[in-house]
């Protein structure tokens, strides 16, 4: 027997809808009045839920940074704690990140950009602090002999551009599972760097 799912709140749909406008047409291209309008209500009272389109912004962006980090962090206290095995984790746990919401991950990954100041800088240091530790389980990997490549922080870099490609083409109803997924793209990945 299906449970009825419970309804969202007020804030909880301004964000679902913002979010996918935002996927669609881009944070600068929507309007307030759009949102308001695709929400059913009236332009001015959705400021009694909410100050600024930033602020929805500014929770797609910092939500998303801290459930990557949270994979990340997860990834390098697993057990057995080698380097190639966190990196596995690591890339599994981005993918799971990425296809829990296309819609809030091609927001993040795109329309960061349109943050202002401080929270600019402070979302840019949080994604040099993300690559850095990809960075350093590669690093890692190659000290042990376990993965090779030339350059570590380019390899950080190919290996994040590649996941971070998932959300446009991902689809919930597609022929593999979001671990199925994560599974093929973590070994594809892996075999490239594997000594």
């Amino acid at each position: 027997m299906e449970t009825a799912a419970t309804p969202l709140s007020r804030k909880a749909q301004i964000d679902q809808v913002a979010t996918d406008l935002f996927r669609r047409r881009g944070f600068a291209a929507t309007s307030m009045r759009e949102l308001a309008a695709a929400l059913g209500i009236e332009a001015g009272s959705i400021y009694s839920h909410i100050r600024s389109k930033e602020e929805i912004l500014h929770r797609i962006c910092f939500g998303l940074a801290e459930s990557f980090m949270g994979g990340l962090r997860a990834a390098q206290t697993e057990l057995p704690a080698t380097p190639a095995g966190q990196l596995r984790r690591a890339i599994e746990n981005h993918v799971r990140v990425l296809i829990q919401d296309t819609a809030a991950s091609t927001v993040f990954l795109h329309e960061w950009r349109h943050l202002s100041e401080p929270a600019l800088t402070e979302f840019q240091h949080l994604r040099q602090q993300y690559e850095a530790e990809f960075r350093e389980l590669i690093a890692q990997g190659v000290q042990t002999g376990a993965l090779y490549t030339p350059d570590p922080a380019f390899a950080a870099l190919t290996l994040l551009a590649s996941l971070n490609w998932l959300p446009s083409w991902y689809r919930p109803d597609g022929p593999l599972t979001a671990d199925q997924i994560a599974q093929r793209l973590t070994d594809q990945l892996l075999d490239g760097l594997a000594y």
